[in-house]
């Protein structure tokens, strides 16, 4: 069969719904400044669907120092791969001082966070080394394992015996065969539902067994521990984690990523991955715009205080309500409620058409069947105002859902688009 005519009736568990959900439910374009307020459809809508956490993506002296460096440098400047002629005094210094900031020996610059913890997997083990990993790892982290040709185990979501009972598996296997070790990877928070993976907990159990940390930190760069550096100094545990990744699409606005730890280690992963090697490197307006973040989340922890003021009161609220927020220990929050994908669609057309709220939402086979997750993204611009506002619109909601008045077998967005 020709591969093409194999893929027309199969479209793929989202596309199915893309004659109805594309431009509106998904690939939807959110207009003007990035803020609170944008505008979507040529309407003003309160946003919670962005990750800009500090709220760094337009502050203006980011602004400033993105356009000055755009104007010295365009987007060209370094020309080619880190190894090869895109090496700079600003890459270094970059991750000089991110290392630094993670308690770290080393830091090394990647070019984006899914690519660079696919690449970090992949030059990490060989076939006789063992991955233990949580049920709920990212997208990136799964399709690292991929290209694993050795043996992987899962554990049950932030189940500590079950981890225990993987690495036991995990020990027999690599005693077995006299070589190989075993990496463990957890995420610091898990960005669907917002609890922490229990990095402590788990950097613990290396007294009993032999393994290696890696903890992906995407959504607690920035917005955990008190001055920002994330999961492993909230908890107190930054020690046990033997690589810590974080990435600048969330806390820092921009695009990027980092891993840091021991230096013998980074300069190991600077030599082998194989998505640095043989790619561009990060553009020098994306670097100096990076310093110039990472240098505002260091001497401005009032963002990170007003970060999180705008998430208790939300939190708060939304629980005060009745709403299920799940165990959510983070920024993110998941409102959860029951119904089915038309019900969700019809409930998100209400939301942004006459509550002009918008948010995302995630259905089945993203959640179990039968479940809608809203998923709100505070950040340190939101106001108290917006939070009132939007705890307001989903009291209104929850009657509508419970009495049946978004049970259609269709969405109709006609009177809207």
């Amino acid at each position: 069969m020709d591969i093409f005519e194999k893929l027309k009736p199969n479209r793929g568990p989202l596309a199915q719904y893309a004659d109805q959900a594309d431009g509106y439910f998904a690939f939807p374009k959110l207009e003007g400044e990035i803020a609170p307020w944008m505008y979507f459809n040529g309407k003003k809508v309160l946003t919670w669907s962005l990750n800009n956490y500090l709220g760094l993506a337009n502050h203006p002296e980011i602004r400033k120092v993105d356009a000055e460096a755009s104007k010295e440098w365009g987007l060209a400047y370094p020309m080619g791969a880190r190894m090869m002629s895109g090496q700079t005094k600003y890459h270094e210094e970059l991750e000089h001082q991110l290392a630094e900031f993670e308690r770290k020996e080393a830091a090394y610059l990647l070019n984006y966070g899914y690519q660079g913890m696919v690449s970090i997997i992949d030059a990490l083990v060989d076939r006789y080394d063992v991955i233990v990993y949580d049920s709920d790892a990212h997208a990136c982290i799964l399709d690292g394992m991929r290209l694993h040709m050795g043996k992987r185990f899962v554990y049950k979501h932030n189940d500590i015996n079950d981890l225990e009972k993987q690495l036991k598996r995990a020990t027999r296997i690599t005693k077995f065969n006299g070589k190989g070790g075993i990496l463990v990877i957890t995420e610091g928070v898990y960005g669907m539902v917002g609890d922490l993976g229990k990095v402590k907990d788990i950097a613990s159990l290396k007294g009993k067994y032999d393994f290696r940390l890696l903890v992906d930190d995407a959504h607690g760069f920035g917005t955990m521990g008190e001055d920002g550096s994330g999961t492993g100094t909230y908890f107190g545990a930054q020690d046990g984690i033997d690589l810590y990744f974080g990435t600048f699409a969330k806390s820092m606005a921009s695009v990027g990523a980092f891993v840091a730890g021991e230096k013998r280690i980074i300069e190991y992963l600077r030599y082998n991955m194989r998505s640095q090697i043989f790619s561009k490197s990060l553009p020098m307006p994306i670097v100096i715009g990076a310093i110039k973040r990472l240098e505002m989340i260091k001497t401005h922890p009032e963002f990170i205080k007003n970060l999180w003021n705008i998430v208790n009161a939300l939190q708060d609220g939304l629980k005060k309500a009745g709403f299920d927020l799940g165990k959510t220990e983070s920024p993110v929050t998941p409102v959860m409620m029951h119904g089915t994908e038309f019900e969700a669609a019809n409930m998100v057309l209400d939301l942004r058409e006459n509550y002009k709220i918008f948010t995302s939402i995630v259905v089945y086979p993203v959640v179990p069947k039968g479940t809608i997750l809203f998923r709100l993204i505070p950040t340190a611009v939101h106001t108290l105002e917006d939070v009132e506002y939007t705890v307001n619109a989903f009291k209104e909601l929850k009657p509508k859902l419970e009495a049946g008045k978004y049970r259609k077998d269709k969405v109709d967005r006609s009177k809207f688009v």
